[in-house]
């Protein structure tokens, strides 16, 4: 794997400074589509189970209490 990165850092250092600014900035803008895709999905998903009764209604206090129990454990 490391391998393969090594590679196309080299291939991009190679590239012109202009053109590196370019793919630095094409990947930050790709990377950030696809968090937005996976935040939507996750909120798909989390709504669907909501409506189908798999998840229950809580306060925030009552959400952080369960969050604190979580990482204690």
């Amino acid at each position: 794997m490391n391998s393969n990165l090594d590679k196309v850092l080299d291939e991009a250092m190679n590239l012109p400074l202009e053109q590196r600014e370019m793919l630095i900035q094409i990947l930050q803008r790709r990377a950030s589509e696809q968090r937005k895709d996976e935040i939507a999905s996750d909120a798909q998903l989390s709504l669907s189970e909501f409506r189908e009764g798999k998840l229950k209604v809580q306060t925030a206090t009552e959400a952080i209490a369960d969050l604190r129990e979580f990482i204690e454990d």
